[in-house]
């Protein structure tokens, strides 16, 4: 399969990187939420090309993830608010993060750190379970196939 047609795939995390998944895509969504709109703003702040950012934007606005809105007449400019579907991102920003935080700083630490604003105190996000509230680790979770797609998941598999 083409990375074009990911999409194609019955699957939520081939689909969803198919919207989010290219080079600077992520970079520009944790712009988005520290409060960059504007394009000249983007570019300038990552270095990347007008035609990849453009790019990028396009494909994140045609996906839901962002609204381009007109902040100007003439002559007519946009920028690019977070849509509620975008906004809901936030939490993979910041495992995304995290990690990297945790594996990839180096001996200076986090380059970031996020805090809580209720408490004040350093966040560590987690897992929670949305029954029980419970802190859900990858061994604490079973997978089954969805019933409305017994036998379409897996090429070739039966039942």
């Amino acid at each position: 399969m083409r990375w074009q047609d990911i999409d194609q795939q019955p699957c939520s995390l081939a689909r969803t990187l198919a919207i989010i998944g290219d080079n600077w895509t992520l970079l520009v969504l944790r712009d988005c939420f520290m409060g960059v709109r504007r394009f000249d703003d983007f570019q300038q702040r990552l270095g990347v090309t007008r035609h990849v950012l453009s790019d990028r934007l396009r494909k994140l606005t045609e996906g839901g993830v962002l609204d381009k809105v007109a902040y100007q007449e003439r002559p007519l400019r946009h920028e690019y608010r977070l849509t509620a579907m975008g906004k809901e991102l936030y939490p993979v920003i910041v495992h995304l993060a995290q990690w990297g935080d945790k594996h990839l700083a180096g001996e200076h630490g986090a380059p970031l750190i996020r805090y809580h604003r209720q408490c004040g105190e350093p966040l560590e996000a987690q897992l929670q379970c949305s029954h029980c509230g419970d802190t859900v680790k990858p061994t604490d979770i079973r997978v089954e196939e969805n019933p409305h797609w017994k036998g379409k998941l897996m090429p070739g598999r039966t039942g």
